[in-house]
């Protein structure tokens, strides 16, 4: 393992060189290993549970949580198909093969009567995205979005780059389109390979997407404020096929709800700074791979040891959303805890954290009465003892 001027044995602090948050994320993830993007699926999933500094350790160093997952023996069991990924992009080729046109073509159609005439043959513009490494994308993005709304036309930006600092890091996110109105307006694209039945789509499908347009819209928000005339819209455009076919059909979606919920989680995340300084000297999430690039070698106890160090806030939902719910959902269940029982209840039981203590309470074995969750518990007990004696009354001839 590579260890930092600062964490060799014998340096002296006062003479070793200062080492900056991205070399110590660098040693975390392992010296040799590149970063894992964080995409807006990621974050949204991160800001729906911002609690958990294992995660936000984890995605702030890039670390690949299936990877260390599969190290760990609990792989992740969730994840889109070979199938459903090359479908999903020969769809969105399909709607973005006539330059953008028919895109915001349904667009206006959504937007009703709206103060710009939908665009004809040759209205709409699409800017050169080009650029070199994550940095310079964002910035030729910045560029062309401002170019765009000085225009006052129609513009079409095909995947471009934008940036949000999430946990005192940056992540770079890459939409599927932005459309930039005539009077300044900018609207997210969300383009899916789920099928939209009579105007109609899966609602927790369209909710996942909603997260992810939120997340892109709250990237475009600080562009949007050094432009003059910008805007971001807080509807945007989710395109699907059409019933069971592979036409476009389209909706627009209200982000507002989404927009202050995603805010206000990413703002409560703690600093990735501040989780990786309580961590102990020489952690490290390093697979140490063999040659062929995909054997960790590393052993899984000493994987395991580095990622117990980062507390963790399991819950149920995770499974659905995270690479190490399985793992974490072990070390739950190991502990007795109660977080495996779902979040609402773990909130209704206050200072109770082990399935043990509750069970505890509700027998009268333990805990304060004057606790509603306690005295709550005990009632729930008498009640369910009086129904058992009930009906095993009425059950005897």
């Amino acid at each position: 393992m590579t260890r930092s001027p600062v964490s060799r044995p014998g340096a002296r602090p006062e003479t070793a060189a200062p080492t900056t948050l991205r070399q110590r994320l660098a040693e975390l993830r392992g010296p040799a290993v590149a970063p894992q993007p964080l995409d807006a699926r990621a974050l949204a999933a991160l800001a729906a549970n911002p609690g958990c500094h294992r995660r936000a350790l984890l995605d702030g160093a890039g670390v690949d949580k299936a990877a260390l997952a599969g190290a760990l023996g609990s792989p992740a069991t969730f994840g889109q198909s070979q199938f459903a990924f090359v479908r999903g992009h020969a769809f969105e080729a399909r709607v973005k093969d006539d330059g953008g046109t028919g895109l915001i073509r349904l667009l206006c159609e959504r937007l009703g009567d709206g103060p710009a005439p939908p665009p004809g043959p040759g209205d709409v513009d699409t800017p050169d995205l080009a650029a070199s490494g994550p940095e310079g994308r964002t910035a030729r993005t910045a560029l062309a979005l401002r170019e765009a709304t000085a225009a006052g036309r129609w513009a079409l930006l095909d995947h471009p780059m934008l940036a949000l600092s999430v946990a005192g890091t940056p992540a770079y996110l890459e939409p599927d389109a932005v459309v930039v109105h005539p009077d300044g307006g900018w609207t997210v694209v969300e383009i899916k390979s789920f099928a939209m039945v009579d105007g109609a789509a899966d609602a927790a499908k369209v909710g996942a997407a909603a997260r992810q347009a939120a997340v892109y819209a709250l990237a475009l928000e600080p562009v949007a404020e050094r432009v003059d005339g910008a805007s971001v819209r807080h509807r945007a455009l989710l395109v699907c096929p059409k019933n069971f076919s592979n036409l476009p059909d389209a909706a627009l979606v209200d982000l507002r709800k989404q927009l202050a919920t995603t805010r206000r989680q990413l703002d409560r995340l703690t600093g990735v700074a501040d989780i990786a300084d309580g961590l102990p000297e020489g952690t490290t999430f390093d697979l140490c791979l063999a040659d062929d690039g995909r054997t960790p070698t590393r052993p899984a106890e000493e994987l395991a040891a580095a990622v117990d160090a980062v507390g963790a806030a399991y819950a149920p939902e995770c499974l659905a959303a995270c690479e190490l719910a399985f793992h974490c959902r072990a070390r739950s269940r190991a502990a007795d805890a109660v977080q495996t029982l779902g979040r609402a209840l773990r909130a209704e039981l206050g200072g109770l954290t082990t399935i043990e203590a509750v069970l505890a309470a509700a027998a009268g074995e333990a805990g304060d009465p004057a606790d509603p969750a306690v005295a709550a518990l005990r009632r729930a007990a008498r009640l369910r003892a009086e129904s058992l004696e009930t009906a095993g009354a009425a059950s005897c001839p």
